[in-house]
């Protein structure tokens, strides 16, 4: 889902830190960005599978945005796909494209290169949010300057994503980590899910991440509990604060170490 930058004063929306800027050009949407250390999956130096969520989501969110406007998109799924271990340096370019533009359901895909080379794809789908009220801002805005402002710190460590215990990560909800509907971020609890299943791993990377989202996560702290069997992870993640109520079902898989 789109990014609220709406945030309180001095405090830059996470995900803008990514450095990840986009343009429109006809129906299509580019995206680019320079991968920095502190996007690496800890141990490694690989990119996070779960960076690359965060900006399927934001590609094909604010394509949905233009297809759903003035209502307010959600995400109902996102999936990201590897071909080879990520690459640790170089230059992202995304490419998103519409596949599905109903009245009340979107779904795009992108295609991910690095100095020219394809190394992945991903998509998402989106409904109109059943909450009438919410709108989105009267000038949205799709192309997306580069921020002057990077990551200082590794992403889990910004988002104060912490490993609790092997299987388990739990992600605060902040006013700087939410999107348009003021709820968490769906790129961000991609980030969760990763942390989680990465902790019985260490070392290891995903090859793939898939993510179905249940219902937002309102109130936080986000706590995703996962498994791993064979190179298979799944991941459960529930809203702590709102009775546990499970908001987002994870799958991943595991290259080889």
């Amino acid at each position: 889902m789109t990014v609220d930058t709406g945030t309180a004063p001095g405090r830059r929306h996470i995900l803008l830190e990514l450095g990840f800027a986009t343009t429109l050009a006809g129906d299509e949407l580019y995206g680019s960005a320079t991968i920095t250390p502190q996007m690496h999956v800890p141990g490694t130096e690989r990119l996070r599978t779960s960076v690359l969520a965060i900006w399927t989501d934001t590609v094909t969110g604010l394509l949905a945005a233009l297809a759903l406007g003035p209502r307010v998109p959600v995400t109902l799924e996102l999936d990201v796909h590897l071909y080879g271990p990520a690459p640790g340096a170089g230059e992202i370019r995304a490419v998103g494209r519409k596949i599905k533009a109903g009245r009340s359901v979107f779904v795009a895909e992108v295609e991910w290169t690095v100095d020219g080379e394809p190394f992945a794809f991903g998509g998402g789908s989106f409904m109109v949010s059943p909450n009438e009220e919410l709108r989105l801002p009267a000038e949205l805005s799709i192309d997306m300057p580069l921020s002057d402002r990077l990551l200082e710190v590794p992403l889990a460590e910004r988002a104060g994503c912490m490993r609790r215990a092997p299987g388990t990560a739990v992600l605060p909800r902040t006013d700087d980590g939410l999107n348009a509907s003021r709820t968490v971020n769906g790129g961000l609890i991609a980030l969760a899910a990763e942390e989680a299943m990465l902790s019985l791993a260490p070392g290891s990377t995903l090859s793939t991440l898939g993510l179905r989202y249940l219902q937002p996560a309102r109130v936080g702290p986000v706590v995703a509990d996962a498994t791993l069997r064979a190179d298979i992870g799944r991941a459960t993640l529930r809203d702590s604060g709102n009775q546990d109520r499970i908001t987002t079902l994870a799958t991943g898989r595991l290259f080889p170490p």
